[in-house]
């Protein structure tokens, strides 16, 4: 009898030959995805990918949900129809939103060029659809029920910080018992995202008193002198080393140069790593005072994302992962990356990895593409990760 790896590695090598025959099909459905524009600013433009995977679903057999949105295109849940009751669930994570305008495939089209494809979307992240879509086939043809359900969630407000969605992202990651994030996978070795840092922004409001600049020039208190004093304490908040990070971006104030400003604001961007780095310096920005008579100072904002941490939960799914990975000859690594995802928060309730997608580059940029050849591998990969087994897993929730 062959030992339990090896017969791992058989099914992931089938899994990764079924793939590479879905390769014409895969090109069809991300081409399909890619023609249909989708900017987060444009509301109505979501219902042509949404419409795409709804239908896409619908064939695996799951019920989709479309949950609505006030300013944004809404969002899907797909549920199988027949989800035994009492198995756990699993999440599977996307986005139909991007950040190119309509009219962007007249410069910039959907083109495959061998093994690279090009055109706005393709890496980030209508290529982690496609991944989905594939792995949730995969299983279906090889009559394979994973130990825990998958479900899925697509939002279209990913790229403005999922602003609407945030609430369902959490509301349903607290069901599962893992999730996978399907965005693109960070450069040439395609290294899976098990950090990220939280993002938080602040705006700091400096009043002062208003006096003529030649009439009066000590008879005011400057608030644009008061938040220039400021500054360079707030950018002193920054350890590299513990990969915290805060940046003034935006300054405003005054009103005319012959005029002591009575008001001035500075937008700050901060990164972090840890919860407790947020909470120090959200301590420390609402504990910001001037020694100038006459100024106050206002501070509103706060923690945007919290970090994905590498927690123990999510440390053993990657280890998991790892082995998978070699079951469809791929040796893993992973990384931390700055910016946020929907990963950040599904890691707030329940093991999390991110950076699943296609590899690539040009993310939010003219050149950006993926290799089709290595998203058939991914896509392999999901499959056999959602056949890890689920170790304690309780009774779930109903997510729908």
């Amino acid at each position: 009898m062959k030992a339990r790896s090896d017969i791992t590695t058989d099914r992931g090598q089938r899994f990764l030959s079924w793939m590479r025959g879905e390769r014409e099909r895969a090109l069809h459905l991300l081409e399909r995805l890619v023609l249909n524009e989708s900017p987060s600013d444009d509301a109505s433009t979501q219902a042509g990918p949404q419409a795409i995977l709804a239908e896409a679903f619908d064939d695996l057999g799951y019920r989709v949900r479309r949950l609505s949105g006030r300013a944004t295109g809404g969002h899907l849940l797909a549920v199988p129809r027949d989800r035994p009751k009492g198995r756990p669930i699993q999440l599977l994570v996307g986005h139909s939103d991007t950040v190119w305008p309509v009219g962007t495939l007249e410069t910039m089209p959907f083109v495959v060029d061998g093994d690279v494809v090009r055109g706005p979307g393709t890496f980030d992240m209508k290529g982690g659809l496609t991944q989905m879509i594939l792995a949730l086939r995969a299983l279906r043809d090889a009559g394979l029920m994973p130990p825990a359900t998958p479900i899925a969630f697509v939002n279209s407000d990913e790229e403005i910080g999922s602003p609407e969605s945030r609430k369902w992202v959490a509301a349903v990651a607290r069901t599962t018992c893992r999730a996978f994030v399907l965005e693109p996978a960070r450069g040439p070795m395609g290294e899976i995202k098990t950090a990220r840092k939280g993002v938080g922004m602040y705006t700091v409001t400096v009043t002062g008193v208003a006096a003529h600049a030649g009439l009066d020039p000590t008879g005011g208190a400057s608030a644009i002198d008061a938040l220039a004093r400021l500054i360079p304490r707030i950018h002193a908040l920054t350890d590299l080393e513990r990969g915290r990070s805060l940046n003034v971006g935006v300054i405003r104030g005054g009103t005319r140069a012959n005029v002591i400003a009575a008001e001035a604001s500075a937008v700050i961007d901060m990164r972090v790593t840890t919860g407790s780095d947020a909470a120090e310096v959200d301590t420390a920005l609402r504990g910001l005072e001037s020694d100038v008579e006459g100024i106050s100072i206002h501070v509103d904002g706060g923690l945007r994302a919290p970090p994905l941490e590498r927690t123990p939960r999510n440390r053993t799914l990657w280890q998991a992962a790892r082995v998978a990975g070699r079951s469809v000859g791929l040796e893993l690594t992973d990384t931390m990356v700055g910016g946020g995802s929907d990963g950040n928060t599904t890691s707030q309730y329940t093991a999390t990895l991110d950076g699943l997608g296609p590899v690539g580059d040009g993310a939010h940029a003219v050149t950006e593409h993926l290799h089709i050849d290595k998203l058939l591998e991914r896509a392999a990969l999901l499959a056999e990760l959602l056949l890890l087994p689920v170790e304690g897993a309780g009774e779930p929730a109903d997510p729908s």
